[in-house]
Parts: structure tokens; sequence; C-alpha cells
């Protein structure tokens, strides 16, 4: 494995900028390191080997003119396939956009790239990134890279397979339900759920046009290390005029954080699916090292945690799938994935006033939620009750997803980390939970987390 596709994207930046390896070194690397992978993984869909090289060269003379394009100069970056890319097809994975070249960049694509990043290709996702596992009929069934008879989870599975890999420095996930940070945690990676709110979804297959349900999906960063995510974090953020949910709030410096000072709750259990002894233990670990570190924490689960678990189902399903079918029909979708069909689209709608009592009930969770979290800064849980599974097997273990939307419903940022191993291998992460726009507290405790249990570890593949 070449050490080039071993750095960090921060890293890798410094070490373009100071000429000690070159943009083209950079992508060479990373191209040859997705051919000797990819075909065990299935993981990276679209290639763009020929536009990446020629961009590096250019990159490289730009430089050497000293004329650096942003933070991200030179450094390559794979994106999921329900993000649009100008030129270069965008799926989904729903065959109704098999052959589909977006005209326009989605915003965060047009702001990685303005800041110097470097396109490799798209990741692999599941239908309208609508499940927990990343299989589709348009490309197929992406494997995890500590095991490939395991999945990576969904619906950032591509994402994050190949980053583990170190086929790509980072990548983008979108989460409405668990999709950055299930994978983060089944492939040992890091990822970052943004506050609702922070980073625009125009250009996303699921994107503003959601009504009622808007909140629930974000965009953000997945990498190998913490500091990718700080790095990434704010050049994808902010108003765009576009996604009429975005705010501008400022954004807080995780190197600014003092550990001392914080207090967090902590659980092992969300009193539904209870997790494997080594997923709890993980949590604990986290917990005991965040205590060695000066900071309060006590075991505490808001009440919510447990009575949200099927709210995030009965939300998503209350039209009888209708927003998806819009989607599906605006893409000239005709083949429908069953799994799709019987997790979204399989459901009879309830009537307006059902619905409007729902959503009472969802506001109520969300205070709820916010007058436990007036006493924390931060929660530390389990991000699914076991580790990566056999693929196919996710959703007859039972929900160990709920572990996760509980923070769609409320919209706070999560990171989640590598903190543990299972006893056959596969990485186990935990979710640092934080208040609303405080990333920076979330990334400074993950960071935490990751220096004392190691974060990433290379995978066998």
């Amino acid at each position: 494995m070449d050490e080039i596709t071993c750095l960090s994207a921060t890293a890798l930046a410094q070490a373009i900028r100071s000429k000690d390896v070159t943009a083209l070194d950079a992508v060479t690397a990373y191209l040859g390191r997705i051919e000797a992978v990819n075909p065990i993984l299935n993981a990276v869909v679209q290639l763009t080997a020929d536009g990446a090289l020629d961009e590096a060269r250019a990159a490289d003379a730009a430089l050497a003119r000293g004329d650096v394009k942003g933070p991200l100069h030179g450094v390559p970056m794979t994106l999921k396939d329900s993000i649009d890319t100008a030129g270069i097809v965008t799926t989904a994975g729903t065959t109704g956009r098999r052959d589909f070249i977006p005209e326009k960049d989605a915003t965060v694509t047009a702001r990685l790239r303005k800041a110097g990043a470097i396109l490799l290709g798209k990741t692999n996702t599941p239908e309208l990134t609508l499940y927990v596992e990343t299989e589709n009929l348009v490309y197929g069934r992406t494997s995890n890279p500590y095991n490939p008879d395991r999945t990576p989870g969904g619906s950032s599975g591509g994402a994050a397979a190949i980053v583990a890999a170190c086929g790509s420095p980072f990548d983008l996930g979108s989460d409405t339900g668990g999709s950055i940070r299930q994978p983060a945690h089944f492939c040992g990676i890091t990822g970052l759920k943004p506050t609702s709110g922070r980073v625009p979804r125009t250009g996303h297959i699921i994107s503003y046009e959601m009504g009622a349900l808007d909140s629930l999906t974000q965009i953000g960063p997945l990498a190998r290390y913490v500091e990718d995510l700080a790095l990434i974090f704010p050049i994808i953020s902010g108003v765009d005029w576009h996604d009429p949910a975005i705010v501008p709030m400022p954004i807080g410096d995780p190197g600014k954080v003092e550990l001392v000072k914080l207090a967090g709750a902590y659980y092992t259990d969300n009193d539904s699916v209870p997790p494997t002894a080594e997923v709890a233990a993980s949590v604990r670990s986290a917990v005991s090292a965040l205590s060695d570190a000066g900071m309060t924490l006590e075991e505490n689960r808001p009440v919510e945690v447990k009575t949200g678990v099927g709210m995030w189902l009965k939300l998503a399903t209350a039209d009888g799938g209708a927003w998806a079918r819009r989607i599906l029909e605006a893409a000239g979708t005709t083949e429908i994935d069953p799994i799709l069909e019987k997790r979204i689209l399989g459901h009879n709608p309830i009537s307006t006033p059902e619905f409007t009592a729902l959503l009472t009930e969802w506001d109520r969770l969300r205070s709820g939620m916010l007058r436990f979290m007036e006493r924390y800064d931060v929660i530390i849980c389990p991000v699914n009750a076991f580790p990566a599974m056999p693929h196919g097997e996710v959703m007859s273990r039972g929900d160990g997803y709920s572990y996760t939307r509980i923070y769609n419903l409320t919209g706070w940022p999560v990171v989640v980390v590598r903190c543990g191993t299972s006893p056959d291998g596969m990485p186990i992460g935990v979710q640092v939970v934080a208040r609303p726009w405080r990333e920076d507290v979330a990334l400074a405790v993950a960071a935490h987390l990751e220096k004392v249990f190691g974060g990433w570890q290379r995978s066998p593949i």
C-alpha cells in the first residue's frame, strides 16, 4: 500500500503545498489503490481517471506559479453517487438515472472543487439512499474492506468502504436516518452528521423539497481521521441561496474546546435492541478515556431515546411513500428495487389529523431532548447494537439502526469514531452527540478518543 494513500487529507494538502508530494503523485497513487481494491469492494461505481489526472497536472502547474486554489489544492476525493457532479453520471442508485449526467454540480461538489479538491469517482449507494445496506439494481452490492462477506452499511456504504480501504482520503455522505454514521461504524472510519441547517442539500437526490420531513437529511464528510472532518466541514457549510433551511451560524474551532469544562451523559442500551457486549464495552471505554481527560460524565439516557424508536419510520411512511415516489417519477424510474418498495413505498398513508398529531409528537420529542441536553455538552452512545453483519442480515437482526435515528429527529450534530473491535475483527464506533450548532465540541471529543484508541486501522484488503 502506497504511504501517500494512508495520509490524512490534511497532511496530504500540506505535503502538496510544500511540494513534498505532487498532486499528480497523489491522484496516481489513489487511482492505483482503487484499481487494486475495487474489484473486491465494488465501492467506486464511476471512475473519472482521465479527468482527475488532467486536473492534477493543472494543480501542479498552478502551484509552480504560486497559485493555491484553496485548502484542498490537489487533494483527491470521491463523492457519493447521490450527489450531483456536472458531466459525470449520477444515478443515486435508481434505474431511471442509469445514464443521467447532471448539468450542474451540487452545492457541496462545487465548494469542494473551488477549494481545490480533485474528483476520482462516484461511490455506491442504495436506491435513493434509503436502505441500511449498499446495494442497488444499477451497480449491485458493495462489500466491507474488513471482511467482504460483511456489509459496509448504508446508505453511504460505498463512500465508507473506499475511504477505509485507502482508495480515497475522504468522501461526502448523506444521513437521513444514520447513513453517514452507520457506514463509518461498520467500516472503522470517522464521519460527521452536521446540525440540521448547516450544509445545503442542493443537488442531492433527497434535497430540501420534503416538506415536513425536510430536517431529517444532512450531508457531511467521511474520512479516516477526525482532523479531516474539521477541515472539510467549514468548506461545505453555509447559505447557498437555494436551500431555504440553511442558517448562517458561526462555526466553532475544535482546537479551542477544553474537555475539562465539558459535562456528558452516556448510555449503552436504548432499551429497544440490546447491544453486543463488545459494543457496550466500547462505549464504556470511551467514557473512561474522557473521564481521565477531566470530563464529567454520568450514565443517563433521555426517555425519548426509547419512545422515539418507531417515530422515524412513521414519519417516513406517513404519506404512503408519496414523497419517494415523486423522486422516482422525476428520475424516470419504473423498475424499483423491491427493498425500497417494501420499506418505504409499501405503506398506507395516514389521515391529515393523524399526521398533524404525529408532527406534534415529534415536536414534543425534540423539546424533551432539548430539556435533557440543557445539563450536558455531549452524549456518548452506540452507533448500532452490532458491528458489521453478513450481507442481507442487517434488518433481520432487529432494529439495531435505531441508535442513530433519534439524532435525525433532533437534528443534532454527531461524530462517529472507532473505539473498539469485535472478537471477529470488525470495527466498533461510538457516537459523540453535541448540542445544536456545536460540531466543534463533537469534533474535539472525537479527536481525543481517536488519540486514545487509535481510530482508523488498516483493513486486510
